[in-house]
């Protein structure tokens, strides 16, 4: 889930130069020119956040957080404050607000602050039910929370295990963002997508001829890293040769870009992922075992979501709601027969698929509640094939009713309750057979009655 910020500062240049420099930390900021319209927006809409300056036309900063506090007291406002009024700033903490920062602001300890309270709100209200961006209830996501929770604070390099799908990387965004490196950069590699002849230059950056088109000096990701952290993922289909420098780097924190001399370093914490079985790996010599024990210090595993279904409504709602709000629709939940096919799905594809599918059918839906009709066509054959096993096993029941009557009404005449069912004696005691009706006594050679 991507956080919504709302900015409200009536000057307009300071509200753009907030606006961008937040958008390019992921989250969603909408803006607001006067505490007044801000309300409006927060009577009408969901806001993890608000920032916003304390001297504003007509309604201050102080008074928008109190009506804020009235109506949600769990929304972190921050205040943006001049030298002069930090008195008021401090009073306004008092308040409930969650900090004020001077003007002008600095635009990284302003980002750095965001993720802070964005991050205490989400451990300090767990009725939430989620952990940052990841959302769970379950008993196997809560322990994945805990785990978070307890490897944030160390430099410990963590494998995060699971399917495809499953929400690895978010893992590892969670672990950067709690974690002391928070406001250096969060550097995703996917091992998967590089080319191998391309991934060392782009692991470790080039020098100026190290190669043809090479006319210039060129940092690699890990340097960009400086100070954060390097997420790998699919660490497991990494390249033979490429591990071995990797290794290196991970045990000294030196490197030399592609085509240079100089020795480099860098500080960078790593966390990896894969869905394969890297130990199976690790045994058939794909992958050095050196290099897996040095990665695998911690190990979280991220359940499948056929293994956390109680987790699949909450994840369902969540994604009608986004999507909703994105496509503009006012779609309010699921008929209760679609909320039956979710749930005993198996979900190959995992989070991912349940997304993708919530996504669709959002688009596809002409009605304020998603139907059957706005699922793909495999899970609405599944529920076909459900409701037909149910006919199948009521017409079994039915039949053996229809003929006990028979035999009932004719006291157990075989011949007689044939006639009256209106089929021969012989196809009326291979049914009764069938249905487990012939007794030892009764498995004599056909005969009338």
């Amino acid at each position: 889930m991507r956080y919504k910020i709302l900015i409200v500062e009536d000057e307009v240049s300071s509200l753009k130069v907030l606006s961008t420099a937040l958008k390019g930390e992921e989250f969603d900021v909408e803006t607001s020119t006067t505490a007044e319209d801000a309300l409006k927006m927060i009577n009408g809409d969901h806001y993890d956040l608000v920032i916003s300056d304390y001297k504003l036309p007509g309604m201050n900063g102080e008074d928008l957080l109190e009506r804020i506090r009235l109506k949600n007291p769990h929304i972190p406002v921050i205040l943006l404050t001049a030298y002069g009024t930090i008195d008021r700033a401090v009073q306004a903490m008092r308040k409930g607000a969650y900090t004020y920062l001077t003007k002008p602001v600095n635009l990284n300890v302003l980002a750095s602050t965001v993720r802070e309270a964005l991050r205490e709100r989400a451990l300090e209200f767990p009725e939430r039910q989620q952990f940052l961006n990841i959302i769970g209830k379950s008993k196997p996501m809560q322990e994945v929370f805990s785990m978070i929770q307890r490897v944030s604070k160390t430099e410990a390099s963590v494998l995060i295990l699971g399917e495809s799908g499953t929400g690895k990387e978010l893992v590892a965004r969670a672990i950067h963002y709690t974690s002391l490196r928070s406001d250096k950069p969060f550097i995703p590699i996917d091992c998967t997508t590089i080319p191998v002849e391309l991934m060392e230059s782009e692991l470790f950056g080039y020098e100026k001829g190290a190669f043809t088109c090479a006319y210039t000096n060129k940092i690699g990701l890990i340097e960009m890293a400086e100070g954060g952290t390097v997420f790998f993922d699919e660490i497991g289909d990494l390249d033979f040769t490429l591990q071995k420098k990797l290794l290196r780097f991970l045990q000294e924190k030196k490197f030399h870009r592609l085509g240079g001399k100089t020795e480099l370093s860098a500080d960078v914490r790593v966390l990896t992922a894969t869905n394969k079985n890297i130990e199976e790996a690790v045994e058939k010599g794909e992958f050095r075992a050196d290099l897996y024990y040095r990665l695998n210090v911690i190990t979280i595993n991220m359940p499948p979501l056929r293994e956390r279904r109680d987790d699949i409504p909450l994840l369902a709602s969540h994604f009608l709601e986004e999507y909703s709000k994105k496509n503009k629709k006012d779609i309010r939940g699921f008929d209760p027969q679609v909320m039956d096919i979710l749930m005993n799905y198996d979900w190959p594809g995992n989070v991912r698929e349940l997304e993708n599918l919530i996504e669709r059918a959002v688009i596809l839906c002409p009605y304020d509640q998603i139907t059957m009709e706005c699922l793909p066509r495999k899970l609405r054959e599944m529920d076909q094939e459900e409701d037909l096993e149910g006919e199948d096993l009521n017409l079994v029941e039915t039949e053996k009713r229809v003929i006990l009557k028979a035999l009932n009404k004719t006291s157990w005449n075989q011949s007689q309750a044939a006639r009256l069912l209106g089929i021969t004696r012989k196809q009326l005691r291979t049914r009764m057979k069938n249905l487990g009706l012939l007794g030892d006594k009764d498995n004599a050679p056909d005969k009338d009655g």
